[in-house]
């Protein structure tokens, strides 16, 4: 057995398993629930068939069990277990609300692409860099985003490398994915790393991979994963790059910490240093920093750069919104400066990434939750959702729905500043003007999920997203590649991207 090579090991443990495999899939696919299936309720195999069915038209399984069961919870199958979609709000209410001991947003969210294999189980077991997020980030935003306008202009400067006054076809994700990555990592590790190439091409390589390689990993069941991950998912590789560029930063900042004290003169205010704050006597070592460092230039690439490539082929594809925005946004500057606080000022502009958000999303399903209490979770009325299963509420069903949105198939990218101005103009403050904000979340609006889980890093990505779109708005020119058609998105299976080899024309402002 020594002499054999890890790859026949594996072949060998795959052909060993293969009979368990088949009796634990006929079991699970059968197991039985007082939850109503949309599709697939007549045993093994017709739960095979409709699994790969709604691999196909997710949408319109999920249209129709919302349509069918609007104020209950119905099961969908998939390729080794049943999903449950919670219709009703009170049922998301009680989702929201879980404790992470019974319904997990790291697992949930993390399915699709595989978090425990692709990133690593110690992020889902301490997830102080979520602290960190959610309180030094957010807290030093005003503070930092100087630094962030800098890195925007600086990295659009060299991204669009516009040498003259010509438009330029640019391929917008490759575009935005680099601009998105040196103005986190500005943040993240500061000058002179964040402009380096090798590194910043580690960070979208990283963040396409895990994407990629998660899809691949969620093809097989659940007690396969161990043996085939080594060969699919490249983390270690990673983190072994990552840690050749940041071990040593880690380790002097570590250093200076215990020999002068936590809040030493000169200490850089970023990523790091928020990190280590939060990390405990067990995070605080180069390996953990640095696996977290990737983990969230996965998050904010990906979130902010599918935002903003969205925005740009909505804006492009409805010119008639580019000009209101731009001098909004002039207005603003020339009133208030490049500030944090101006932003909060730009309601048209806030306005329109959110309703792109709600006509685009990522995917049809939000708010996923993974049941890892051994009882399972059962909601108020009785009924249980079992162990290992996946909860999601249906967002895009919901973002689409007349009783709750206006005119819900028809684009409005004032929908949300004209209801603000509505309603002060109506002094009704108090009665839900501040539910129009980008970064608010609600059970009709989950871009950013909802509830106690609600997405951590979305005030981040509102002020870098709002911030770059402001910049090529007062900058640049734009125009969609073809005049008023905006690129299909690619959508497969479960999740949804802008269309990742379409452009638009850019070119320096003409005055």
């Amino acid at each position: 057995m020594s002499n054999l090579d890890t790859s026949t090991v594996a072949v060998y443990g795959l052909v060993a398993v293969l009979p368990f495999a088949g009796v634990w899939l006929v079991k699970r696919l059968n197991q039985k629930s007082p939850v109503p299936a949309v599709i697939g309720s007549g045993g093994w195999i017709d739960s095979l068939k409709a699994a790969h069915y709604f691999e196909e038209q997710p949408m319109e399984v999920i249209q129709t069990g919302y349509d069918e069961l609007k104020d209950g919870v119905f099961r969908i199958p998939r390729r080794w277990r049943w999903d449950y979609v919670v219709t009703s709000p009170q049922r998301v209410k009680e989702v929201s609300a879980a404790a992470s001991e019974i319904l997990s947003f790291d697992e949930g969210s993390g399915d699709a692409i595989q978090i425990k294999y692709t990133m690593g189980t110690e992020l889902i077991k301490n997830s102080f860099h979520t602290i960190a997020v959610r309180t030094s980030l957010t807290r030093n935003l005003g503070k930092v985003f100087p630094e962030v306008r800098d890195e925007i202009e600086c990295a659009m400067d060299d991204v669009f490398a516009l040498h003259d006054d010509d438009w330029k076809l640019v391929p917008v994700i490759p575009a935005m994915m680099k601009v998105v990555s040196r103005t986190s990592n500005r943040l993240f590790v500061g000058l002179p790393l964040c402009r380096n190439e090798t590194y910043l091409n580690l960070t979208v390589m990283n963040t396409i991979e895990i994407v990629q390689r998660g899809e691949k990993l969620s093809a097989w069941p659940e007690f396969l994963k161990p043996l085939v991950a080594p060969f699919i998912v490249t983390r270690m590789k990673r983190l072994r790059e990552m840690l050749g560029f940041v071990g040593s930063i880690i380790e002097e900042r570590i250093a200076k910490e215990d020999a002068l004290g936590p809040n030493y003169e000169g200490k850089p205010n970023d990523l790091i240093s928020w990190l280590l704050e939060s990390a405990g006597p067990e995070g605080r070592h180069p390996e953990p920093i640095a696996a977290r460092i990737l983990a969230l230039n996965m998050a904010a690439i990906h979130t902010s750069s599918m935002a903003l490539t969205h925005a740009l082929f909505d804006i492009t594809s409805r010119p008639g919104y580019l000009e209101p925005m731009r001098e909004e946004a002039e207005n603003v500057i020339r009133a208030e400066g490049w500030t944090k606080s101006a932003l909060n000022s730009m309601h048209k502009i806030d306005s329109f990434i959110r309703e792109t958000q709600r006509m685009q999303g990522n995917g049809p399903v939000a708010m996923s939750r993974k049941v890892i209490h051994p009882d399972g979770f059962t909601f108020s009325d009785g009924i249980k959702i079992p162990y290992g299963s996946l909860i999601f509420v249906p967002g895009k069903t919901v973002h689409y729905d007349p009783t709750i949105h206006k005119d819900p198939e028809v684009f409005n990218g004032f929908r949300y500043s004209d209801l603000r101005e509505a309603k002060a103009d109506n002094h009704s403050v108090e009665e839900g003007i501040f539910n129009s904000h980008m970064v608010t979340t609600s059970i009709e609006h989950l871009a950013f999920g909802h509830g106690r889980h609600a997405c951590p890093g979305r005030f981040f990505a509102a002020t870098e997203i709002k911030a770059m779109l402001a910049h090529i708005l007062i900058n640049y020119d734009i125009k969609a590649e073809v005049p008023g058609v905006r690129p299909a998105n690619d959508d497969h299976g479960m999740i949804s991207a802008p269309n990742g080899s379409a452009g638009i024309f850019i070119r320096k402002r003409q005055l």
